[in-house]
């Protein structure tokens, strides 16, 4: 089979710079757009450390409304909203549970070293923990510490961008309140969970009491997230933020992008997952590979059958202009998002048949 060419990507709005390659490893490359180049320049700015950026608060006021929250706060990044929400509501020696493959377990309960509290994580599917191990993990008992937060995250990253069920959100809200404990939603993707679901982000949000968004992803602003929650919870992680050094000054020069994020983004994000359910298709006919069936902007390549592994295949797609990301020793993430459209996915199916076809069999 005669090797694809891949062709440099014409510069429009959904594609500003004109690349060689078809980048799929995360919806964070996604740059800025031209609506959000305009807002940034014209916002109004204040010192968020004195007096507070009018564009801050604009953006913390328009998130918290859509969330159905009190309160929002403008963060660097949505691991520190992750982290302000666990500090403001577990305090130390106290647990933090966390479903066993979510983001704030696996990768981010390093900050226990700030925290004082420990994570226990819950075993589950799709990324929904099991209720009964839930359940006997709220039990108090002696010897026992207390659980006084329960974190979930939907869209969910290693579940390959499962979306969890209302009735399981639900499920997991009413078990930890029964039992004083908060619960915190780790929505880093949660605009793509609530597209999937055809529901508004409030809906989903009202399963928790403080949500983190980041909308540096498939939203497409170049950098921050969003707290939201009681405008108690939400004070006392404004106060924390600056004891961790994300206080800053004009800050409404990134805010602006946020709003634009927020308020005219969201929408979109089914061509993403449209997206992802073509390139799934596509390559999940090439002989020696498999994917997830997927909800969301997340494709999930299972390679073990072509006797290559993750990090061989990274390497070989590589060099037909396709970027993809090692998930594990056999299978590989890849991520869609606005600068990918159907000539990319063409253009990335084309390629994992070049090498499937040339080391497969």
């Amino acid at each position: 089979m005669t090797q694809p060419r891949i062709m440099a990507i014409p510069p429009s709005d959904d594609h500003p710079q004109a690349a060689a390659v078809v980048d799929l490893r995360s919806d964070t490359v996604t740059l800025p757009t031209a609506q959000m180049y305009e807002r940034m320049a014209r916002a109004p700015l204040g010192d968020d450390g004195l007096d507070g950026d009018p564009t801050a608060q604009a953006l913390e006021a328009a998130t918290a409304d859509m969330l159905g929250k009190e309160a929002a706060l403008y963060v660097p990044s949505a691991t520190m909203a992750n982290l302000l929400a666990i500090l403001a509501q577990a305090g130390r020696q106290e647990l933090v549970l966390a479903e066993a493959a979510s983001h704030i377990y696996l990768i981010e309960r390093g900050a226990a070293a700030l925290t004082g509290t420990f994570y226990q994580g819950i075993a589950g599917v799709d990324g929904a923990m099991d209720l009964d191990l839930l359940h006997e993990a709220l039990e108090p008992g002696r010897n026992k510490l207390r659980a006084a937060l329960v974190c979930v995250e939907t869209s969910h990253n290693n579940a390959g961008g499962a979306v969890l069920p209302l009735a399981h959100m639900q499920a997991v809200f009413e078990a930890s309140k029964q039992r004083g404990a908060a619960v915190h939603l780790d929505g880093a993707r949660l605009m793509n969970a609530a597209v999937a679901l055809e529901v508004p982000a409030a809906r989903i949000a009202a399963f928790a009491d403080t949500v983190a968004l980041c909308l540096s992803k498939g939203l497409s602003a170049p950098m921050g997230a969003v707290l939201a929650g009681p405008a108690a919870a939400i004070e006392r992680a404004r106060w924390l933020r600056k004891m961790l050094g994300g206080g800053q000054r004009q800050v409404g020069i990134a805010a602006a992008a946020g709003l634009v994020a927020v308020t005219a983004m969201v929408e979109r994000l089914a061509q993403d997952h449209a997206s992802a359910r073509r390139l799934a298709g596509g390559v999940g006919q090439i002989p020696g590979l498999s994917t997830n069936i997927p909800q969301t902007n997340i494709v999930q390549v299972d390679v073990s059958a072509t006797g290559l592994d993750a990090d061989q295949w990274v390497s070989a797609l590589k060099k037909f202009g396709v970027l993809v990301r090692p998930w594990g020793r056999h299978r590989l993430r890849c991520v869609t998002h606005r600068h990918i459209g159907d000539r990319e996915i063409d253009l990335a199916v084309a390629a994992f048949g070049s090498v499937a076809e040339t080391n497969v069999g």
